[in-house]
C-alpha cells in the first residue's frame, strides 16, 4: 500500500513538472490545430467530364466537359439546328479565392461574342452530382445556372434575373465523329 502511495505521489509530481514546463497552447495555436473546411475543389465535379447532348428548344445542345485538371474543368458548347451552328460557348470553372468561380463566354456564327466580357458566377452549393452558381458580373443575361447528374442524365438548370429555373436535360452522348448528331432518328427533326 505504502509502495502503490509512492507511486502515485511521483505520478502526480512527475504530471506536475510536465504541466509547469510545457505550456498551454494558446487560442491562436488550437485555432491553427482546428481543422478547417477544406476549399471547394475542381476535382469534386468530375462527374460532369464527359459529352452530353439533347434539344434545347428548336436546336441541339451538346456540352464536351474536360477532366478536371491543375485547379480547372471546362466545356465546350455547340448549340445547332437547320444544319447550322447558331452559337459556341466556352465554360471554364476555376479554384480561385478559396471558392469555384464559373466564366462563360457565348459566340454567334462568325465567332462574334454575345457580350463584350464573360459571364461571372460563384459557386452557391456543392453536392453530390450537382452544383449551382450565382452570377456576380454586371450585365449577365443569366442569374443562376446549376448542373445536375443523374446516371446518364445530365440537366442544365438556367435562372433569368427572378423567372422559374429553365431546365434542359441532355445524355450522354457517343463519343463518335462518324455517327453525326448525338440524337436517336425518333429525336432528329427533319431540318438536322
Amino acid at each position: 500500500m505504502k509502495n502503490q502511495l509512492s507511486v502515485r505521489l511521483a505520478a502526480g509530481f512527475a504530471l506536475g513538472i510536465v504541466l509547469a514546463v510545457v505550456p498551454a497552447a494558446s487560442a491562436e495555436e488550437a485555432q491553427e490545430q482546428t481543422p478547417q473546411a477544406e476549399a471547394p475543389s475542381v476535382s469534386a465535379l468530375a462527374w460532369m467530364t464527359g459529352t452530353w447532348a439533347g434539344r434545347a428548344g428548336p436546336g441541339e445542345l451538346e456540352e464536351n466537359w474536360t477532366v478536371p485538371k491543375a485547379g480547372s474543368i471546362q466545356a465546350m458548347v455547340r448549340m445547332t439546328g437547320g444544319g447550322k451552328t447558331s452559337m459556341v460557348e466556352v465554360i471554364v470553372i476555376e479554384e480561385e479565392e478559396g471558392t469555384l468561380r464559373l466564366r462563360l463566354q457565348q459566340w454567334d456564327p462568325g465567332f462574334k461574342p454575345r457580350t463584350p466580357e464573360p459571364a461571372v458566377f460563384d459557386l452557391e452549393e456543392l453536392g453530390e452530382n450537382t452544383v449551382a452558381f450565382t452570377a456576380v458580373s454586371e450585365g449577365a443575361t443569366m442569374s443562376a445556372l446549376r448542373y445536375t447528374r443523374d446516371g446518364d442524365k445530365f440537366t442544365i438548370s438556367i435562372r433569368f434575373g427572378d423567372s422559374p429555373e429553365m431546365h434542359i436535360p441532355l445524355a450522354k452522348a457517343p463519343r463518335s465523329f462518324e455517327t453525326g448528331p448525338h440524337l436517336s432518328p425518333a429525336e432528329k427533326s427533319p431540318a438536322d
